[in-house]
């Protein structure tokens, strides 16, 4: 029930909506019960042969009303009595005919109208759900994504809502529309029998301990259904991506088999869910027929006993509103039944809305404009999660002055990318802190932070999109002439000059129609445009050739002049002009000094250097 509370919360917008699918649906419903309702003592007056029970209703004129069954069975059959000997049956007959096509008219009018305003709500709070959904996927810190696999948050943001469009949404308007009718069914069929009506509450509850079970049974069956969704979509991505390693392995087979048997456990939870939702309908019908067949019964024996106790008119009145409850009993219990298997997908989504940012703005922040004199590490140690893996840093303390380029170099773990991954705060430290000109980052904005910082990455990031998107990316009333000129000082202007429709040219998924070092050169172009004071390079030019590289290092050149920079560098020979090489090795820093200094230590960088040179 929380869950489904937590859905409602996204109909607060669309209240005005709800309320006048409500009230039509109302509407409907009684246009609906009550042509049932009066249909048989029309029919009861009107096919009576008893000439002498008519000439006593019309003698005794027209009853006083009152809001009874019985007061409203006197008041129709003598108006119905009147008409009769006033026009004859077949006029009489004429005008019930109407009276039954209008009455059901109404009833179909006001039942679209209250599909046609459930339409909004319905969209609206997916939209709704899908919009906080992405956003939450975007504010998230990045540790929360080295324990999710990217396929499963796919499959939330896609089969999960779209279940939540079809199985809570689609069910939603019955959960509300069909109590209505069964509540003013209920209401009518108290007036004429409450000793019935009263056995029938004591016998529908039972049906729903049954339908009960077999709902909480499909909910565990739905969410271990979605968690394999999850799990074939992330084979998928990680098939699309490695194809040429999959290839060069000759690992198709391998790839295929693990797909199947995913695949095969995935359709045998299908199996199970949907003969769980099938058993819904056949097993409501059955209940709802069992308790009709008791009413019938015992009602039947009220009528025909020596002392009837109703009315044989009543009677059938009664058993016509009571099948009138199978409907929406039946319609309610399916949708029960897609609600239990659409609260499974809701709290797999709510695992996502719910996880905890930690990576925020501080509810005063302080203004950080502009980068005047350095960035200081103090103390920083970072581990991902401490009672279960070492320190990835410990205990970093590091200046970097204004105007400054630091090179971190080091064996592969030894946490030179979580270094330079901290500044931007795309982690905080387990402990210390970090501050630039004097102010801690925790305490500035993101905003803010971000915005003094430009990064190129060892894997370019592009996006499916035009070259001027990509470099302009992030950045407002950008001109072409900027980008142009961003692109020259890239070393990327040439190649960008030759394509089909220049700087308007689509460069497909992750750029995939450029070769590596027109990748990085665009992520260069982009940093360019953007200007900022501080640089972060993260093995910019490792996994170039040596022309694309030379290309690569003479825009990073450029585009470090006059920038305070923090490089982690892969080649020893791109970052000798460094003011200060940091030497790091299991999360802590074991040198420091320039490339002279270091090579006099004969050190450990000295034996990197010499094992590169070997190359």
């Amino acid at each position: 029930m929380k869950s489904i509370f937590g859905i409602l919360q996204y109909v607060k917008g669309y209240w005005r909506y709800a309320i006048l699918n409500i009230v039509f649906n109302i509407i409907s419903a009684l246009f609906s019960l009550f042509s049932i309702a009066m249909l048989f003592p029309f029919l009861q007056v009107l096919f009576s042969n008893d000439s002498k029970k008519m000439d006593a209703i019309l003698q005794m004129g027209q009853p006083e009303f009152h809001f009874s069954s019985e007061s409203i069975i006197n008041n129709i059959n003598y108006i119905l009595s009147k008409d009769i000997e006033a026009h004859g049956q077949i006029h009489t007959l004429i005008g019930i005919c109407l009276f039954i096509v209008t009455t059901i008219f109404f009833k179909n009018l006001f039942r679209y109208l209250a599909m046609f305003f459930i339409a909004p709500i319905r969209n609206g709070v997916v939209k709704d759900m899908r919009n906080n959904l992405f956003q939450k996927i975007l504010i998230l810190p990045l540790s929360y994504y080295s324990d999710e696999r990217k396929g499963a948050i796919m499959s939330h943001m896609t089969t999960d809502v779209r279940e939540v469009e079809w199985s809570i949404m689609n069910s939603l308007e019955m959960v509300f529309r069909e109590p209505i009718a069964i509540i003013i069914s209920l209401v009518l069929m108290i007036l004429m029998s409450w000793k019935l009506t009263v056995l029938a509450f004591i016998l529908l509850p039972i049906t729903g301990i049954f339908i009960g079970r077999i709902g909480k049974s499909l909910k565990r069956t739905s969410t271990k259904e979605k968690e394999k969704t999850g799990l074939l979509l992330s084979i998928l991505d990680e098939t699309l991506g490695g194809l040429r390693i999959i290839k060069a392995f000759n690992a198709e087979n391998s790839i295929k088999q693990k797909f199947i048997k995913e695949n095969n456990a995935y359709t045998r939870l299908m199996v199970r869910a949907y003969r769980k939702i099938d058993l819904s309908s056949p097993l409501s019908e059955f209940m709802g027929v069992t308790v009709f067949v008791v009413i019938l019964y015992v009602g039947g024996k009220m009528v025909l006993g020596n002392q009837p106790t109703m009315e044989g008119a009543v009677f059938i009145t009664y058993l016509a509103l009571f099948s009138q409850l199978i409907a929406p009993a039946k319609a309610f219990t399916t949708a029960y039944y897609n609600l239990q298997k659409g609260l499974a997908s809701t709290e797999r989504i709510n695992k996502i809305l719910n996880a905890e940012v930690t990576i925020k703005n501080p509810p005063h922040p302080k203004p950080l404009n502009s980068f005047e004199k350095e960035i200081e590490y103090k103390n920083v140690s970072f581990a991902y999660r401490e009672n279960e893996v070492g320190w990835v840093l410990n205990n970093i303390n590091l200046k970097i002055e204004k105007g400054k380029t630091i090179a971190l170099v080091g064996q592969s773990g030894s946490g030179k990318t979580t270094l330079a991954d901290m500044l931007p705060r795309f982690y905080d430290p387990s402990h210390g802190e970090i501050l630039v000109d004097g102010i801690v980052i925790k305490d500035s904005r993101l905003a803010d932070l971000r915005s003094l910082m430009g990064i190129v990455t060892q894997e370019s990031i592009l996006f499916n999109d035009t070259v001027f998107n990509n470099i302009a990316f992030g950045l407002d009333n950008i001109t072409e002439q900027q980008v142009i000129e961003a692109a020259r000082i890239a070393n990327a202007h040439e190649f960008i000059s030759q394509m089909p429709q220049g700087y308007y040219t689509n460069i497909g998924d992750r750029g995939s129609k450029l070769s590596g070092g027109q990748r990085q050169r665009l992520s260069i172009a982009r940093a360019v445009l953007k200007n900022p004071p501080i640089l972060i390079l993260d093995e910019a030019t490792s996994a170039l050739d040596t022309e694309s590289e030379r290309l690569v290092q003479d825009a990073l050149n450029k585009l470090m002049k006059n920038r305070t920079s923090l490089v982690i560098a892969h080649r020893l020979s791109t970052i000798q002009h460094a003011d200060e090489i940091i030497v790091m090795q299991k999360g802590e820093i074991i040198e420091r000094g320039t490339h002279t200094e270091l090579i006099n230590k004969n050190g450990a960088y000295q034996r990197l250097h010499e094992l590169q040179s070997f190359v």
